[in-house]
């Protein structure tokens, strides 16, 4: 039912294994090794079509100066920070709340209501493309951080309800039962009790929708327009110019982009995966 664990293979099969690994490691960071890559490249080499020979010269700190200090990259990492931290402080919130209420309690349009936040996650994004922007304009959100964040909100509090609703239902329901003989208030249960349990769940949904929004493109172009609101995923084209495109300063903006998220991971990482694996093993 199961694959049989490497170490229990034959040594042939071991050798072949530990020989293609590498090579498979080293074709999925291909993408992300030219982008390293091109950033360090002069804009001579992109003129001259050397896009995969050896630089020519190496302009990394010229390249990332620009980025940095000629650009206003700065501003859109500020925006990503501004429309991410409160997006992920939102949705998990929210999702904590009612994980609660779907998890614990019992009433008949339980599974109707947990069923609509769910059938929310298949939607097609880019069928909301329209109403979504025709709705941010009439409230007066369009181009604001603000009403990226509270599309973000709304749109993450599905996936992150279903997570924290399965995680709510594995605890133990007799500690909320015993607190409930005690005579402790609902509000207090969840706060002091069961909050506290749900903080690997958190973290691990914290990290996830972090990367999941920081990296968001698509409702950052739909919904923002310009340096005032953008994010640094859509500020990065910035670097088009009218009949063609700084692929060394987009590089470099875009390695920069990626650090916050990369960081977060392995900051979290521990909270991570106790979080993912909690309750697999009893």
């Amino acid at each position: 039912m199961f694959p049989t664990p490497i170490a229990k293979t034959s040594r042939t099969w071991q050798l072949t294994y530990q020989s293609l690994l590498p090579l498979v490691l080293f074709i999925w960071l291909m993408p992300l090794l030219a982008v390293a890559v091109f950033s360090i490249k002069p804009d001579a080499d992109f003129s001259n079509a050397n896009y995969w020979g050896w630089p020519t010269s190496f302009e990394g700190i010229t390249n990332y100066g620009k980025v940095f200090l000629d650009s206003p990259m700065p501003r859109f990492l500020l925006n990503s920070v501004f429309i991410t931290i409160p997006t992920v402080i939102g949705a998990v919130a929210l999702s904590c709340m009612t994980g609660f209420a779907l998890g614990i309690y019992k009433f008949r349009a339980n599974l109707w209501i947990f069923f609509m936040f769910v059938a929310g996650n298949f939607v097609p994004f880019q069928i909301l493309m329209v109403p979504v922007r025709d709705l941010t304009v009439d409230m007066g959100l369009y181009n604001t951080k603000t009403g990226l964040v509270l599309f973000h909100i709304a749109f993450q509090t599905g996936f992150c309800t279903l997570f924290m609703r399965n995680f709510i239902r594995a605890l133990p329901f007799e500690l909320i039962e015993a607190a409930r003989v005690e005579g402790i208030a609902e509000w207090r249960i969840f706060w002091y009790v069961v909050l506290p349990l749900m903080k690997p769940a958190i973290a691990a949904l914290s990290v996830l929708i972090f990367t999941f929004i920081w990296n968001d493109y698509f409702w950052a172009v739909v919904l923002t327009q310009g340096e005032n609101a953008q994010p640094v995923t859509a500020g990065i084209t910035s670097f088009n110019a009218q009949y063609r495109a700084a692929y060394h300063l987009m590089s470099a903006g875009s390695i920069v982009a990626a650090l916050p998220p990369v960081a977060m991971f392995f900051l979290m990482q521990k909270h991570f995966i106790a979080g993912l694996t909690l309750g697999a093993v009893k």
